[in-house]
């Protein structure tokens, strides 16, 4: 069966990807600031006896073992952030299942922030699938609640439900259109987050965008779901409406696009950021039905295998520089033919 982050979800042409976060710390261990090396690996030791034996396929993964390349291949994939990786520390760690859906760091800003991922827009779905796995950790690992506050965060504004529910929208037609800032405006104005793809402070990258939750508490689960749905329709409301308006002048979009097809599958050698430019498009002619030469499962492919850190894994070596962008543009060539 396919990863979640190489299957087309619900909406999908407009909504990239579903991920939904809890940010938990174990009772009577001291936050991460004052957690030295001694109770990090505590807290390693008690989260690996808590899941001997779940159904979920979830193992538990060290930083430390890990290569550079997985690691940043992780991160490309979006199942950890560039904080987590960029702070220096042997004790952290990841919960992960075969199928990747599944994916918690341990030791960032608080002991555990469990994390679900899925294709399109199935927040629902997830939010059932990560109540069940926090009830089941729960049970083993005792987390730290409030009766006022409700789950203890080391982000005091984080407490509450903690927390944040995401989607990756992609808005090349909003972008083309000149009015993306308009509608970043509105969703900000809405109490909710805008960041690049990889959260907050960075920046988008292929006219991708992430919208999430800012409030925890005080809202529940179901609301804070509620309300990024009823933002992420709108959302693609517009997107939808600009794109209709682009494909007015259907010869100058078509050419547009094959244009971006043309030299993503014609070029000798690419870099990662142009890539990034070029498939934007290149997804958008393909959910216009506009570029017929690729299917969904490819273009996914592409957008994947065409980082630098997974186009390494895909092809078993470690490259750099030059060869690098020359052997993306082989792999580019590869998928298409597939």
């Amino acid at each position: 069966m396919l990863n979640w982050y190489l299957q087309s979800g619900d909406n999908s042409d407009v909504v990239v990807s579903s991920r939904i976060r809890l940010a938990r710390n174990i009772a009577d261990f001291p936050f991460e600031l004052k957690c030295d090396k001694n109770k990090k690996a505590e807290i390693i030791k008690i989260i690996e006896d808590a899941i001997i034996g779940n159904k979920y396929g979830l193992k538990l993964l060290k930083l430390k073992d890990m290569d550079e390349i997985t690691i940043k291949s992780l991160l490309e994939k979006r199942l950890i952030s560039p904080d987590f990786v960029n702070e220096n520390d042997d004790q952290k760690a990841i919960l992960i299942n075969d199928e990747e859906n599944i994916c918690a760091m341990i030791h960032t800003e608080d002991h555990l922030r469990l994390q679900v991922f899925s294709s399109g827009l199935e927040l629902d779905n997830l939010l059932n699938l990560i109540i069940e796995l926090d009830e089941f950790l729960q049970e083993k690992l005792n987390f730290a609640y409030s009766e006022k506050y409700g789950f203890l965060t080391a982000c005091p504004i984080e407490a509450g439900t903690a927390m944040k529910a995401s989607v990756l929208v992609h808005l090349p037609a909003l972008t083309t259109t000149g009015n993306i800032g308009k509608v970043l405006d509105i969703i900000n104005n809405f109490g909710m987050n805008v960041s690049g793809v990889h959260g907050e402070g960075t920046k988008s990258e292929g006219d991708l965008y992430q919208i999430s939750n800012k409030q925890t508490l005080g809202i529940s689960e179901k609301e804070i779901i509620k309300k990024l749905k009823l933002i992420t329709d709108k959302i693609m409301e517009q997107e939808r409406i600009a794109r209709k308006y682009l494909a007015k002048n259907r010869i100058d979009l078509e050419d547009s696009l094959y244009r971006a097809y043309g030299v993503l599958v014609n070029c000798r050698r690419i870099s990662e950021n142009e890539c990034k430019d070029l498939l934007s498009k290149v997804k958008l002619g393909t959910d216009l039905g506009i570029i017929n030469e690729l299917t969904d499962l490819k273009v996914n492919k592409l957008l994947l295998y065409t980082n630098s850190a997974n186009l390494q894994k895909y092809l078993g070596k470690k490259l750099e520089g030059l060869e690098l962008n020359a052997k993306r543009a082989e792999v580019i060539k590869t998928i298409v033919k597939e």
